[in-house]
């Protein structure tokens, strides 16, 4: 099958402003007449739900959460992107652009990523309208620092809340929306398929996961933004809830899935302390911004940090990145401290971990305050003092939490840190309008591939899942509805809806008969070791090969020796896990199978046999320059489509941080 990606014609800087001018439109009316369902309300969907409510949609939007306060964007801490140039630092619109597409390792599509960086500045005057309570200068002006894979100030902030407080605006809006009658809001309900009609999408079966009935419902369009796939490591930042399900029941339905060995490993996260941890602990990426990563210039050093003299550490990311320093994206960051700790130089118990210094930034925002009142020889205890406070106003909840999970003081010791999985940067594949190879299908937010190529830099999802639902979808939804004014709502006893609920109900009931002695939790975790360990930070051939073979039985244990306890027809949240861990071991082939496929390095897919001579990711532009979309053909079975990259403005080269 043939990709068509939609990108309009003409100039980089022109193509979304001359889309919107000539795209097609629904009239007041006739969205009145049109129905819409939105599955997910984390940033993405709740924008898109309440963007399309107030535009006169009828709007049905659905989460597994008893609220949608619930969703995981709750949880992204640091900041979100912008290119407004406040600190009057050389940012700009082509300046987000590049280093987007830079950061990406150059796997992203130009025009969508471009598109993201004209929206932006619109993101950050809609959230302050909303009133997000964005950090500002002592004049009033909004607060920037910095991120990864950047040299200037463009990551607005609401202490180490961001993504809490984004969401509770996207919130209101929503809420205001039902509370109007646009919008529908069915909590503790799950999407478990997607029903087509005449090659479109028109409805899912979703279940209530109170009552334990499955439910059918109508729509013109479905939208599903229902973020990332990181769990399928078991261990990972997100949610222990996140899953993949909804995207891949609509990849079994013909919708491609693009990238999907593109997985992001964080820096900056509390290593794993043993085997009955469920979930690891993010540290935002903006303690980077002031906090200095370091290991010990001798292996197996077992001193406390603090004894460690300065001439003995080594700051292995100013050593290698002068250029960007602690500051370099998040692929290099991680694969750098995976490599000291690999050589003998990790610290803590585990030797796992590397550390993160706030001792410098204490005592030079000590120095500025101290300075602000005269005191230029303030003496040390004073310093630190005042030097300590501010950084307790930059960063304070996120130290709190540190120190509740540790139980040691960052603020008079370094954090230790080490990498684990974040983000995923593959996703449905959508074309420029975000919408699926489905027609009436759209992926927005994490849950499709398009804008972040195979590195997404720190503080763009939260910049995408808004653009996505908030200046995006309105458009280009409204362009494929235009021609469907004329669809009357299709009744749900429809044979399609009648056919779906069908399969839906006799997977249900195939789980709850197998009747076998292992958990679900069990199976998880076994994938989730697989995947870490041979789909994870490095990969190579051997290990892609025996992870596919050791998936392929696990899947055939999960299916013939499987206990859930509980009924069908009742609250069973362990009849809930058990499909989305299913659904998990089959992503779990494909990624393995697409890490295997694309024999190259690029970003955050790191394959051990192409790298640089000193040990930096080597892609291969003249075979892999493309948007991988796997197309579902059966069990185990996928056809690979490509669509080629092209770029006009931002030439791919070498990455280079030094």
């Amino acid at each position: 099958m043939s990709l068509d990606s939609k990108i309009p014609a003409g100039k980089m800087d022109e193509k979304w402003t001359d889309y919107k001018g000539h795209v097609k439109l629904v009239n007041p009316a006739n969205k009145r007449k049109l129905e819409i369902i939105v599955v997910g309300t984390g940033l993405a969907g709740a924008s898109a739900a309440a963007s399309l409510g107030e535009m006169g949609y009828k709007v049905k939007a659905f989460c597994f959460q008893d609220s949608p306060r619930r969703a995981h964007s709750i949880a992204a801490q640091g900041g979100i992107n912008a290119a407004k140039n406040y600190q009057n630092d050389g940012d700009s619109v082509f300046r987000l652009f590049y280093d987007t597409v830079k950061g990406g390792d150059y796997r992203a599509r130009e025009a969508n990523v471009h598109r993201l960086a004209e929206v932006s500045a619109a993101i950050i005057d809609q959230c302050v309208a909303q009133g997000v309570p964005f950090a500002r200068e002592y004049g009033g002006l909004l607060s920037n620092r910095s991120f990864g894979g950047t040299q200037v100030q463009r990551t607005f902030y609401a202490a180490g809340q961001t993504g809490q407080q984004l969401l509770l605006g996207a919130y209101s809006a929503l809420e205001r929306q039902v509370a109007l009658g646009n919008v529908t809001m069915y909590n503790r309900h799950e999407m478990l398929d997607i029903v087509k009609i005449d090659g479109k999408a028109r409805g899912i079966i979703a279940r209530d996961l109170v009552k334990g009935t499955l439910e059918r419902h109508f729509g013109h369009a479905v939208l599903l933004c229902t973020g990332g796939y990181g769990n399928v490591f078991y261990l990972s930042t997100n949610a222990m809830g996140s899953n993949v399900t909804a995207a891949w029941k609509a990849h079994r339905q013909d919708a491609f899935f693009g990238n999907p060995c593109f997985t992001q490993i964080h820096p900056t996260c509390i290593p794993v302390s043993g085997d009955y941890q469920s979930k690891l602990t993010l540290m935002s990426e903006s303690l980077r911004n002031d906090g200095r990563i370091w290991v010990p210039k001798a292996k197996d050093d077992n001193r406390k940090a603090v004894d460690i003299p300065e001439e003995e550490r080594d700051y292995y990311l100013e050593r290698r990145y002068p250029a960007f320093g602690n500051l370099v994206p998040r692929d290099v960051a991680s694969r750098a401290a995976k490599e000291r700790c690999d050589e003998g130089y990790g610290v803590g118990t585990t030797k796992l971990a590397v550390y993160l210094d706030f001792k410098d930034a204490i005592v030079r925002y000590g120095k500025i305050e101290a300075g602000k009142t005269g005191n230029d020889h303030a003496d040390q205890q004073t310093i630190i003092k005042l030097g300590k406070a501010v950084v307790e106003e930059k960063y304070g909840n996120l130290f709190e939490m540190y120190e509740k999970i540790t139980g040691e003081n960052p603020y008079e010791m370094p954090m230790r840190i080490y990498p684990a999985v974040h983000y995923t940067m593959g996703g449905l594949w959508v074309d420029y309008e975000l919408k699926t190879t489905v027609d009436g299908l759209y992926a927005l937010g994490e849950a499709n591939f398009s804008d972040h190529g195979a590195n997404r830099l720190g503080a763009s999802a939260l910049m995408q899942g808004l653009a996505d639902g908030y200046f995006v979808i309105p458009y280009t939804l409204g362009n494929y509805l235009a021609d469907d004014i004329r669809t009357a709502s299709i009744p749900t006893n429809h044979p399609a809806f009648e056919e779906a609920e069908k399969k839906v109900s006799d997977r249900i009931n195939h789980l709850m008969n197998i009747k076998g002695k292992q958990t679900v939790e069990s199976f998880h975790k076994r994938l989730g070791k697989i995947m870490w360990d041979k789909c994870g930070m490095a990969r190579n051939a051997k290990g892609l090969q025996e992870a596919i073979a050791e998936i392929q039985a696990l899947k055939k244990e999960f299916w013939s020796d499987l206990k859930i306890p509980g009924d069908i027809n009742e609250m069973n949240p362990e009849l809930d896990k058990a499909g989305r861990v299913a659904d998990f071991i089959e992503l779990g082939e494909l990624m393995c199978k697409d890490a295997l496929d694309r024999n190259e390095s690029c970003g955050g897919h790191f394959r051990e046999e192409s790298q640089t001579e000193d040990g930096e990711a080597k892609r291969d532009d003249d075979n892999y320059s493309y948007v991988a979309a796997w197309e579902y053909k059966g069990e185990s079975d996928w056809a690979l489509n490509k669509e080629p990259l092209t770029f006009e403005i931002v030439k791919p080269t070498q990455r280079s941080y030094k």
